[in-house]
């Protein structure tokens, strides 16, 4: 077989590659080879330098004592947890309602969750402050949880992509033998759709993992911080102890790398089943 010729095309292909692999890899670098150094090595040398030993696990110390990253990590899991089961609940019944029955408004019930997601939220902010402060929420996880329930209604067009490739003659049948509309939502319906709720539990928790805007704005006690409003506690007016945030993101990045790492494929086969076209 002859050999490809390598082209000029092929070159700008490569070198396209090439950058993007740089631009991508470059920020983890940084913050790789920084929290290993303590804060004279870090004040003295290059920020690209590599440190003098990566055996150096005093910025890690100090993130967990001083900045107490341990209960940063254990809030953010009760809100996750919380969210989670009710986006699931509430995600799973609405979209069993609108997918199997028509009743007189139904195109604008669906409507309104469709326009709901293309509503900027920043432009929303000094009402949903308001209605939380009413509800006695500000400064409790229940703040952030109510809205990463509400706010999103995502699982709701995932779960409809899903519902609508079920039989309805399963309902029939169970119809027929005597079930109830709860019984063949909660016997037949919900265990189907764990291929969908498996992408809504991965999706959902990396996003709510990585929010800092509605625990920062809703949770300032020091007690309720989070994995990244950890981060804000080594920033100071007019100084930043970058190296301990960067030995902060980096014990905060490892879970969502892990978890990618194992999940990837349910990650893109849930996305490409439930796909809106």
């Amino acid at each position: 077989m002859n050999a490809k010729k390598f082209t000029l095309a092929d070159a700008l292909k490569y070198l396209t590659l090439l950058i993007g692999v740089f631009v991508v890899l470059f920020p983890p670098y940084v913050v790789i080879v920084n929290s290993f150094k303590a804060d004279a090595e870090f004040n003295t040398a290059s920020t690209m330098a590599l440190p003098k030993s990566f055996f150096n696990f005093e910025n890690f110390k100090v993130v967990f004592e001083r900045g107490g990253l341990l209960s940063g990590f254990g809030n953010t899991l009760i809100i996750i947890c919380v969210a989670l089961v009710f986006n699931i609940m509430f995600g799973t019944m609405v979209a069993y309602v609108l997918g199997r029955f028509n009743f007189r408004m139904k195109k604008a019930v669906f409507g309104l969750y469709l326009f709901a997601t293309v509503i900027p939220s920043i432009t929303t902010q000094v009402a949903t402050f308001g209605i939380i402060k009413s509800l006695g929420l500000y400064n409790t996880m229940g703040a952030p949880i109510i809205l990463y329930i509400g706010a999103d209604v995502i699982q709701i067009i995932l779960y409809l992509q899903f519902i609508r490739n079920i039989p309805v003659d399963l309902d029939e049948n169970a119809m027929v033998e005597g079930a109830s509309l709860f019984r063949i939502y909660r016997s037949i319906i919900f265990p189907l759709l764990t291929p969908a709720t498996s992408t809504l539990i991965i999706l959902k928790s990396i996003s709510i993992y990585n929010d800092m805007y509605t625990p920062y704005l809703y949770m300032p006690k020091q007690s309720l911080g989070v994995v990244t409003t950890v981060l804000m506690r080594f920033q100071g007016i007019n100084i930043a102890n970058w190296n301990l945030i960067s030995a902060a993101i980096l014990l905060i990045l490892l879970p969502t790398v892990v978890l990618y790492f194992f999940l990837q494929k349910y990650i893109f086969e849930g996305v490409a089943s439930g796909a809106v076209k």
